[in-house]
């Protein structure tokens, strides 16, 4: 292939962070009754955080504004400053959020290794630390994401969770699962969100990744973590006023984009069997590839009309979402099918702009 644009507008497959507000999901924002939430007297973010608690069987629920935050705040609930947290190696918290959680908690993390993100218990057992006195950084948590971005959308299976869960419980540590992308697991496998929910003692959902909302995630737990969260929120300058405009987006989410995820599941099957990968591979609506030169390919693929995401020296990710039509899908899976993994050795041939080189962290 040459890199001649496909017919049409370009298919932005960045990232489900891409979105826009339907428009009705416009109508009601619009509609929304709202108070100021600092006050705890926003009626719509209210709503929004009691669905979502007992959708995810925890006591309360606490709106924010991004994923990362959210994040933050859960997982300062469950460990300390100079205490330690356990993650996978690619996981957002560890990855993607800029160092936010010893920048704000002063907590320390260690990590194994696992595809797919999976739970890897001896793993984890052969790092676990127990209390030993003043001279060792005891393990107060683990992180487990799912899906997993970096993975390539993959699910955690529930059986790993459950024995993730037994296995913090018999050592007295937390559980803390970054559910950014947890309607996707819930829809790719039937589990429900309350199942997900039993493992975690903290979690943190988004909304405004396959759910189409234009902000905000929620910190699900106990009442009483929340409650301290709620404190931590305004100290990181979270605290807002008449958000219900943006709760009524969530809700909106929830009432009519949770099921139609199937949809970018099929997508990205699609994609995938026009890149030449595994289809049978792809879980929810994330695929990644490994070419020779992840910021090249980008560029060349955005040339021919096709926008996606550098999120490694070699690795590429395609994210399906609302936006992306099945019209949309099938040009894409054209462009993917014929233009070659090798980058074009002509230096004139492409250029590389910043936004192909930085590797996506949503």
């Amino acid at each position: 292939m040459t890199g001649q644009v496909t017919s049409g507008p370009p298919v932005d497959l960045r990232s489900d962070t891409v979105t826009a507000p339907t428009p009705a999901m416009r109508e009601a924002m619009a509609r929304a009754e709202v108070g100021d939430d600092v006050y705890g007297e926003d009626p719509t973010v209210r709503r929004l955080e009691e669905r979502v608690a007992a959708l995810f069987g925890h006591e309360a629920a606490l709106f924010c504004p991004t994923g990362s935050m959210a994040n933050v705040l859960a997982v300062r609930t469950v460990v300390g400053v100079g205490e330690e947290l356990l993650c996978e190696a690619s996981a957002h918290v560890a990855r993607a959020e800029l160092g936010a959680h010893a920048a704000y908690t002063g907590l320390t993390m260690r990590t194994w290794s696992a595809p797919g993100g999976r739970v890897d218990l001896p793993a984890i057992d052969a790092l676990f630390a127990p209390d030993l006195g003043p001279y060792f950084v005891p393990t107060r948590a683990i992180a487990v994401e799912n899906t997993h971005n970096f993975a390539g959308g993959a699910v955690v299976d529930l059986a790993e969770l459950q024995a993730l869960r037994a296995y913090a419980d018999a050592r007295g540590v937390r559980v803390h699962l970054d559910g950014a992308r947890i309607w996707n697991a819930h829809v790719a496998t039937g589990v429900p969100l309350d199942a997900y929910g039993a493992v975690a003692d903290v979690a943190a959902v988004c909304l405004s990744k396959g759910l189409g909302a234009p902000v905000g995630s929620l910190v699900v737990g106990s009442a009483d973590a929340v409650a301290e969260t709620r404190v931590w929120r305004k100290r990181m300058g979270g605290g807002m006023r008449q958000v219900g405009v943006l709760a009524a987006a969530g809700l909106h989410a929830l009432d009519h984009h949770v099921e139609r995820l199937a949809d970018d599941h099929a997508h990205a099957r699609v994609l995938a069997e026009a890149w030449g990968t595994d289809p049978g591979e792809v879980a929810t609506n994330i695929v990644v590839r490994e070419v020779p030169d992840a910021p090249r390919y980008v560029a060349r693929l955005r040339a021919a009309g096709v926008l996606a995401s550098a999120v490694g020296a070699r690795t590429v990710r395609l994210v399906t979402h609302l936006d992306v039509d099945r019209a949309a899908v099938d040009r894409a899976a054209a462009v993917l099918a014929a233009l070659p993994l090798d980058p074009d050795p002509r230096p004139e041939a492409v250029e590389v702009r910043p936004e192909d080189v930085t590797p996506a962290t949503e």
